[in-house]
């Protein structure tokens, strides 16, 4: 079930003129619930509760509920994106939930966010690590015109995101792209013992594209792509380091 809350009023969608500010505010924004619904129901409200107690005590079965929640929402965004013909509805980060919950209750109340009874999972606020790549500094360069991004960057991005979403066949197309671009742009930047890797993964990722245009991929095939993409993230990986040295 979507629901979005908290939308902008219409009269304040159709205003025509600009308005005078003193000072810049924040501006309210809608929010999204997804809520998702197990479609076997438990046998009755002993069970139920039982369960939810049992999730309190483990916590990792809980968010790997949550997890299994975005992976069926990673799915059905490639469908809104299709139907809505809009490029710009892309995945979203196992972080991006703004309150995750789990809970029960009755088909109806759920769909409008209503719980018999439901947990709400503490927010992950791991202490941010210092990366040896310097993202923020390169970021700087990038917007000062002192370095460029490759186009390549963005192509292995795309295959991890597919990949990561279950979309194999996609991860499979773009991969094919990706390592053409990364084996031009990057040229001699690519050590010898790693460019050796890279070319070994054409024929590969060029048998998983092919398969991708007739179907989903052999567990096999899946594999090796997944092994092609890590080794297009490691060239890049060494490549930010360097930048960075």
């Amino acid at each position: 079930m979507l629901r979005t809350l908290g939308a902008p009023q219409r009269r304040l969608l159709n205003r025509r003129r600009a308005r005078r500010l003193a000072e810049s505010e924040a501006e309210p924004v809608p929010t999204s619930r997804v809520t998702l619904i197990d479609p076997e129901p438990f046998p009755d409200s002993e069970a139920a509760e039982s369960w939810l107690e049992a999730s309190r005590d483990e916590p990792e079965r809980m968010r790997a509920k949550v997890s299994d929640a975005l992976m069926v929402l990673s799915r059905a965004l490639p469908a809104h994106r299709a139907a809505h013909a809009d490029p710009y509805a892309w995945d979203l980060p196992p972080d991006a939930a703004l309150v995750s919950r789990v809970g029960y209750g009755s088909g109806e109340a759920l769909a409008e966010g209503q719980y018999a009874d439901a947990l709400e999972l503490p927010r992950n606020r791991e202490r941010a690590k210092r990366s040896m790549e310097a993202p923020e500094e390169r970021f700087a360069a990038l917007l000062g015109a002192r370095e460029t991004v490759l186009a390549c960057e963005d192509l292995v991005l795309r295959a991890r995101a597919d990949l990561d979403a279950g979309r194999e066949r996609q991860a499979a197309l773009q991969a094919r792209v990706a390592l053409e671009s990364l084996l031009a742009e990057m040229g001699g930047e690519i050590r010898d013992d790693r460019r050796g890797g890279l070319e070994a993964g054409r024929g590969p990722v060029g048998e998983a594209a092919n398969a991708a245009l007739r179907g989903d991929l052999s567990p096999a095939a899946a594999e090796e792509l997944r092994d092609a993409v890590a080794r297009m993230e490691a060239a890049l990986r060494v490549r930010r380091l360097g930048s960075a040295a």
